[in-house]
C-alpha cells in the first residue's frame, strides 16, 4: 500500500488554489461558501504534500539511526517503560488483528484526521483556526525533530521487535535491504500526534461531558504504533509535549485567546446561533 506521492498533493493543492482563485471573483453567496471549502483543500493539500517530502530528509546519516534507537530504549529501561517487545508478543499469535492495526496504522488515522477536519470546518467554523493550526504546527515540528534519523524498533537488531507488516501485511515500506530515510523518522510518532489533536479538538469543541472519552483515541494509537514495531513508547511522550506546545500557541495567537478563555468559549457556543445580520460579533454555524 501507497501513500499519495507528495507530487500528486501538490497538484492537487494547485487546482484547489486556482478553484479559490476564480469562485473569489464571483459574489453569489454559494460561490463564497465554496470557495471556503477550496481554500482550506489547498492549505490541507500543501501540507500533506510537505509532509510527504519532509519524509526522505535528514540532517544526519542513516547508519547512525539505529544507534539512536538503541540509546532511546535504554533511556525507557532506565525509566521504567514498558517493554515494546513484550507488549507485542501478546498479540503476535493474532495474525487476523495486526492486519487490521497494520491497515490502520497505513490509512485509517489519515481518514479519521480528515474526517474530523471537516466536520469541525463544517459545524464548528469558529473552532476551526484553532484545530487546523495546532494540526500544522504539531507536524511541522514533528518533522523538525525527525530530520534526525531514529530507526523504529523493528529495525534495531536484538530489541525482540518483529516488523509485523512484513509478517501479515500491509505495509507502505518497500522490502529492501536498507531502509530509506522515511523508515528512520520513528521519533516522535506523528500518528499519535495527530490522534492527540483529534482527541484535543472533540474536547475543545463539545460541550458534553462525554467529550472526555475521546482520550482513549490517542492511548489505542499510541498501542497501535507499538505493536506494529513502527514506534518506541517514547516517541508518544514526545508527541504529547509537542502537541501541548503547539495548541497552547494556537490558542495564544487565535481570536479564542488563552485557556483561560476556554469555558467563555463553550458557554458562547452553547448558545443559539445567530441569525445572519444579527450579530455580527458571533460567527454563525454553517
Amino acid at each position: 500500500m501507497q501513500w499519495l506521492p507528495w507530487e500528486d498533493a501538490a497538484y492537487a493543492a494547485a487546482g484547489s488554489a486556482v478553484a479559490t482563485r476564480v469562485l473569489a471573483r464571483r459574489v453569489s453567496r454559494a460561490a463564497r461558501a465554496v470557495s471556503a471549502w477550496t481554500r482550506e483543500l489547498t492549505v490541507m493539500f500543501g501540507l500533506y504534500g510537505l509532509w510527504q517530502l519532509a519524509g526522505g530528509l535528514s540532517l544526519g546519516r542513516a547508519r547512525g539511526a539505529i544507534a539512536t534507537g538503541r540509546s532511546i530504549y535504554r533511556l525507557e529501561h532506565r525509566l521504567h517503560f514498558p517493554s515494546e517487545a513484550a507488549v507485542q508478543h501478546l498479540f503476535l499469535p493474532a495474525h487476523g488483528l495486526l492486519r487490521v492495526l497494520n491497515v490502520y496504522y497505513v490509512v485509517l488515522h489519515v481518514v479519521v484526521t480528515g474526517v474530523c477536519l471537516v466536520w469541525v470546518f463544517a459545524r464548528h467554523r469558529d473552532c476551526y483556526p484553532v484545530v487546523r493550526n495546532t494540526l500544522a504546527l504539531s507536524t511541522g515540528v514533528s518533522l523538525i525533530i525527525a530530520l534526525i534519523p531514529v530507526a523504529p524498533p523493528r529495525l534495531v537488531p536484538g530489541l525482540g521487535v518483529v516488523d509485523v507488516g512484513r509478517l501479515v501485511g500491509p505495509t507502505v515500506y518497500p522490502a529492501t535491504a536498507r531502509p530509506g530515510l522515511d523508515q528512520l523518522s520513528a521519533m516522535p510518532s506523528v500518528h499519535v500526534a495527530w490522534a492527540l489533536v483529534i482527541a484535543a479538538s472533540l474536547v475543545y469543541v463539545l460541550a458534553s461531558p462525554w467529550r472526555w472519552l475521546a482520550l482513549a483515541y490517542p492511548a489505542f494509537t499510541l498501542t497501535v504504533v507499538v505493536i506494529t514495531g513502527n514506534h518506541y513508547f517514547a516517541d508518544g511522550v514526545v508527541s504529547v509535549v509537542v502537541v501541548a506546545l503547539a495548541g497552547a500557541a494556537s490558542l495564544r495567537f487565535s481570536r479564542g485567546g488563552s485557556p483561560a478563555a476556554w469555558p467563555r468559549m463553550r458557554r458562547a457556543r452553547s448558545r443559539p446561533a445567530s441569525r445572519p445580520g444579527s450579530d455580527p460579533s458571533f460567527p454563525v454555524r454553517v
